[in-house]
């Protein structure tokens, strides 16, 4: 860190004044100040923050000191243990990272032939500079307390010399590197500033990257830049706080796309596998030639049985199941109906609402109109709460103005070619901000979060009623809550499941997506974030959530659909050799064209295929959650493995066979299928 000449490039920012308290004072009760320059530079390819004495000639054993209780020190080397044994003895009162200086004076040393004090390399020891892409967080002080001041703290956790600036205050250099990098607070100090090394332009784009799939080369970069939506809570700016986790995988796209020469495009899964978990900390799918794998042969799935659909359940046949109270006479019939064809439209009104939990199965029509009755006091009183905060209040309270002002930029993009959402002033959007922002009440920790728009407006759509949608999106986000949370262990724990039975199902496909880089399944991220909502159509969406909401045939059924979606482009992908850019922009373009029906016919004949598998690996066995008395262990037991008993809560399913469409296909006898003991505990976490 230690400046060895002059730097050469463009000063974008520069501040006299700016001082550093030392520690190298000859007693205890003193601190010395020495007063620098600061810059900030701008080089071809980095930016760099650079401080040094004003004077290079300066005397350190000449400097007037302050007292130590007026005056802090924030030192640069961790201070010896017996320093810190008696800095351990200061009043309470003393605060290390700020101080008023009374009175502070230099002498200068003359210069004698030429030569001054000054370090070995012809420096002050300290002066310094840092590129910004090393810097990770600058501590601020607290308003009204001396003078201002920054403490940057570097990505290997070194702290430099806190810098006091005595002239002016630091605003203007803050709102400079506001200009190369993301600044947002941290949620456990607000004197923190996190920063995200990004270049502004690229994260200032990104969410139009989030509207419906465009065309050209953004359309391809459009999957995987949506692993940002829920990298964390949006402060500031809700689409660049998690640019810097994701810098090398986004680089790593566009440099794919640079003419360079293709050989030195590939990446191995190695330095894949870096990339991605520098995105999403805590995500291991492992690579095959990680060690600590089985090799698990004689796994036969078998054929892929013929599946056929019926005719969505009408308003006639949901009456008949209905006694005369308004109970559902047989729970299970009308969940596996609704599973085999769907809902008619006019029933879906009333038929979601026990579908997503709003409804008790058991409930009587009384009983329901008392609840409605309930929830409609709840929802109003909790829709006046942000509703009654006036202009001068919410001025105080930044999580609500920035959920508000993202809520109001998501609303006038969500469906608006569907006719309840198009053209201006539509009553559907003013129902569907008013909605999202009384979330924000129900669950303030979350608050709205991109994407939740897209699960709320299909359920707008068909409620048509303000509390009723609300109740219904409250059920759903409580399926969905972790997809949306700072940690992402919903979609961490999704990635792994997916690659964990698409190895199963087709461990050779699983192997050349690997080979391609592609391993990690990222490209299915969108999918899984807000349930195919960008994938299908907004009718087919209906037919599909309300499939998937049944829970039937099986645990993760979503996870199932996205191995029919997989399967069923394999082929392509593999005849046609795509490499990671292929096959990113192939599975993007898929958006709008993927058929549901086919597709859910395919995916509970996959579930089927498992199902009856005898040698179903333990870890796929937690995923669908099939029960079992004796499942094949993923490591080696030396047990019987053969004989193996699965039994499915929903296997009366099977027996509802009114034919619409089919799908089949067969699955190789004899594969060699990779299971590692870490994959599990992965699941268990």
């Amino acid at each position: 860190l230690v400046l060895e000449g002059e730097i050469k490039g463009k000063v974008v920012y520069e501040q006299e004044g700016v001082c550093i308290h030392s520690s190298c004072g000859k007693n205890d009760d003193q601190d010395n100040l020495i007063s620098g320059v600061l810059r900030v530079i701008e080089k071809e390819n980095e930016v760099i923050v650079d401080w040094r004495p004003l004077d290079d000639t300066l005397d350190t054993s000449n400097i007037l000191c302050a007292g130590k209780d007026s005056s802090s020190v924030v030192e640069w080397t961790p201070a010896p243990k017996e320093k810190l044994a008696r800095g351990a003895d200061r009043p309470n009162s003393y605060e290390a990272e700020w101080d008023m200086v009374t009175t502070v004076s230099f002498k200068k040393k003359p210069h004698s032939n030429g030569d001054a004090t000054a370090h070995a390399n012809g420096e002050s020891k300290w002066s310094f500079l840092f590129s910004l892409a090393d810097l990770k967080s600058i501590k601020q002080n607290k308003e009204g307390l001396g003078w201002s001041y920054l403490v940057f703290c570097l990505k290997d956790d070194v702290k430099l010399p806190a810098l006091h600036f005595h002239h002016g205050d630091s605003k203007l250099l803050i709102k400079c590197l506001e200009n190369h990098v993301v600044l947002s607070e941290s949620p456990q100090d607000k004197r923190i500033l996190l920063v995200n090394s990004q270049n502004k332009s690229l994260s200032q784009s990104f969410e139009n990257l989030l509207d419906e799939p465009s065309y050209g080369l953004l359309q391809v970069f459009h999957i995987l830049l949506v692993f940002l939506v829920v990298t964390q809570k949006w402060k500031k700016d809700p689409y660049t706080v998690t640019m810097g986790r994701f810098s090398k995988v986004t680089n790593y796209i566009f440099d794919s796309f640079r003419l360079s020469d293709p050989s030195t495009q590939r990446r191995p899964p190695s330095e894949m596998a870096d990339f991605l978990n520098d995105a999403i900390p805590g995500l291991k799918i492992n690579q095959q030639e990680e060690p600590g794998f089985e090799v698990i042969t004689r796994i036969d799935l078998g054929k892929q049985p013929e599946v056929s659909r019926r005719e969505p359940v009408s308003t006639e046949e949901w009456a008949k199941n209905m006694d005369s109270e308004g109970r559902i006479l047989n729970v299970d019939y009308i969940k596996q109906s609704i599973f085999k064809g769907g809902l008619c439209h006019t029933l879906r009104k009333e038929a979601w609402k026990f579908l997503l939990g709003y409804f008790p199965w058991n409930s009587t029509k009384e009983e329901r109109a008392n609840l409605q009755k309930r929830k409609t006091d709840e929802y109003f009183r909790m829709k006046l709460q942000w509703k009654s905060v006036s202009e001068e209040q919410e001025k105080r309270n930044s999580r609500l103005r920035d959920y508000r002002s993202l809520i109001e930029k998501d609303v006038n993009r969500t469906d608006r070619t569907n006719k309840f959402y198009e053209g201006e002033d539509n009553p559907g959007l003013i129902l569907l901000h008013d909605i999202l922002m009384t979330y924000c009440m129900y669950d303030f920790d979350l608050g709205y979060v991109q994407g939740m728009s897209d699960l709320l407006s299909p359920v707008l759509y068909v409620m048509e009623n303000e509390v009723d949608a609300f109740w219904c999106f409250v059920s759903y986000m409580d399926q969905m809550h972790q997809n949306f949370e700072e940690q992402m262990q919903g979609m961490k724990t999704q990635l792994i499941q997916l690659s964990t039975l698409l190895r199963l199902l087709d461990s050779g496909f699983c192997s050349y997506l690997e080979s391609q880089d592609s391993g990690y399944l990222y490209f299915c991220f969108r999918w899984l974030l807000i349930r195919f909502k960008r994938e299908f159509s907004f009718q087919d969406i209906l037919r599909l959530w309300e499939v998937m909401w049944t829970e039937l045939p099986c645990q993760n059924f979503h996870l199932l659909l996205c191995c029919a979606i997989l399967e069923s482009e394999k082929q392509q992908i593999m005849d046609k050799h795509y490499g990671f850019n292929e096959i990113l922009k192939h599975i993007n373009e898929l958006s709008m064209k993927i058929d549901v029906e086919y597709i859910l016919c395919k995916a509970e004949a996959i579930s089927m295929q498992m199902m009856n598998c005898k040698e179903l690996p333990q870890a796929v066995s937690e995923i669908l959650g099939i029960e079992s008395s004796s499942v094949t262990p993923d490591s080696d037991t030396g047990e019987d493995e053969s004989a193996t008993v699965l039994s499915c809560p929903t296997s009366l399913y099977q027996s509802i066979s009114t034919p619409v469409t089919a799908a089949n296909g067969t699955r190789e006898s004899t594969q060699q299928i990779l299971f590692g003991e870490s994959i599990s505990r992965l699941l268990k976490k």
